[in-house]
């Protein structure tokens, strides 16, 4: 039972937005504008040694089982004087499953069919629609997740945390995001173990999630 309610556990992605982050004072906010206008257009894809997707979800009432994946990539369409016109599409290796501790073949059994079915759907996938400009540094991401086959419109929480057009030492242009959200996972046909109404016996169905990147984008350009 114990190994069965952890298992569900792990049952998480990206997801419709959980609150926006607290937006930055007017210095810090400032300077992360300036930094976005003086990047350059182009693609930006994630660093993945600077990138990471962690999730919770409640278990029993009693904590907040967190877990992560490993092999996640992204890529960005980002114009500087037009931040609402990015475009951004992302996967996720669900194989790539990172647990604390995991009892043996318990990995295994979050690949398997009444889970994440990784044999037959082993990419998450999220295609950006619309990006919706909440302050000067904040968006909300809208577009469609796939997962286990199943596609789902959500929207995500984005902060801009700043970047730079690249320099002797780093030179590619490099920025950052934030990103907060949430799904419920019986969208994705993912229902074992919810609680019955009342109970906090199994695990939510919510999923909460956070995401933090950096991705490079084009080379730095020869002084002169």
């Amino acid at each position: 039972m114990t190994r069965t309610l952890l298992g569900l556990s792990a049952l998480a992605l990206l997801g419709a937005c959980t609150q926006t982050p607290p937006k930055p004072d007017a210095p810090a906010q400032a300077a992360s504008t300036a930094a976005i206008a003086g990047i350059p257009a182009g693609e930006y894809r994630a660093d993945p040694a600077h990138s990471s997707l962690t999730f919770k979800v409640g278990h029993l009432g009693y904590s907040n089982f967190t877990a992560s994946f490993d092999k996640i990539d992204a890529v960005v369409k980002l114009d500087p004087a037009n931040p609402a016109a990015a475009q951004v599409t992302a996967s996720v290796d669900p194989r790539s499953l990172d647990l604390p501790a995991p009892p043996k073949g318990f990995h295994d059994e979050l690949m398997g069919a009444a889970f994440f079915d990784a044999a037959a759907h082993p990419k998450i996938e999220f295609v950006s629609s619309k990006v919706d400009m909440t302050g000067a540094d904040t968006a909300k991401i809208t577009g469609n997740l796939t997962m286990r086959g199943v596609t789902r419109p959500v929207t995500f929480d984005a902060t801009f945390n700043g970047g730079y057009p690249g320099f002797a030492m780093d030179p590619q242009a490099r920025v950052g995001f934030s990103l907060t959200g949430r799904i419920k996972r019986s969208d994705f046909g993912m229902s074992a173990g919810i609680p019955a109404p009342g109970s906090d016996m199994g695990v939510t169905d919510e999923v909460d999630i956070a995401i933090e990147t950096e991705l490079l984008g084009p080379p730095l350009k020869p002084q002169g």
